[in-house]
């Protein structure tokens, strides 16, 4: 079985966003699953390698991040072992046959090209980093590669009718951006809000410059193709995988 993704007609250049379809983990890490952090490793790097194998790249050259929810970008020049990423959110890359690939559960992909420029990027976007700016740095990162006409493509993740936030949340992201009320509805239960993660990150990249759109999926609602870290501690459930998005040049 190959690896299951799906694709936007825009980005052109090779890129996935990976579902969770197509691998070879068990249990609660069926099947594709990418992260490292309690799965088999053997069965992991086996994933591993069918993303890549599915974006025409050996496994060595695909490299992810330690992911902390910052707003930090790396900039790659080469391939570094797995599980020796920096910790960042991020990454830009000018350098042919390194694809970028970020880990999400719920959390936002956003997949960025610049074709004509050979510039690519790709970001994990949680709702703190993308109220603290992570898209736009992954931006600006890709302008200082030579970047100038950037496309971005953001990946399955929870959607608002799924995404059920405190008003502790809401005020935290509206104390970093004012502007972000729009992306706030009200929730079934008193003193509760549904986010618009989603069109969150789009209005960030649209306010940057960059162009945008948004794949119509909800990793929460989508139990057969995607991992969701809310719905499996909605279940009270342990450990689960990550699907994985990537790209390259």
């Amino acid at each position: 079985m190959t690896a299951e993704y799906i694709e936007s007609p825009t980005l052109g250049v090779p890129h996935g966003f990976f579902t969770r379809r197509g691998g070879v983990s068990r249990g609660d890490f069926a099947s594709l699953n990418a992260s490292l952090s309690a799965d088999d490793r053997v069965a992991v790097l086996e994933n591993r390698a069918r993303i890549a194998s599915a974006l025409g790249v050996e496994s060595s050259q695909l490299v992810g991040l330690s992911q902390v929810h910052g707003i930090d970008v790396a900039t790659v020049t080469e391939p570094w072992m797995v599980g020796q990423g920096p910790r960042a959110d991020a990454m830009v890359t000018n350098v042919a046959g390194v694809a970028l690939g970020v880990i999400t559960a719920d959390c936002a992909p956003v997949l960025f090209a610049d074709r004509r420029a050979g510039v690519i990027g790709a970001a994990h976007a949680g709702w703190r980093g993308a109220a603290a700016g992570v898209l736009e740095a992954t931006a600006s990162a890709m302008c200082d590669l030579g970047a100038e006409h950037i496309l971005a493509v953001v990946g399955p993740c929870i959607r608002q009718p799924s995404y059920e936030v405190g008003a502790d949340m809401r005020d935290a992201v509206l104390a970093q951006d004012p502007a972000a009320g729009e992306f706030f509805i009200d929730g079934v239960r008193p003193g509760h809000f549904q986010f618009d993660l989603a069109g969150f990150c789009v209005a960030r990249l649209h306010r940057a410059g960059v162009a945008a759109h948004v794949i119509d999926a909800d990793t929460l609602a989508d139990e057969q193709r995607f991992f969701s870290h809310r719905r499996r501690t909605l279940a009270r459930g342990g450990p689960i995988g990550h699907q994985m998005s990537a790209i390259t040049l």
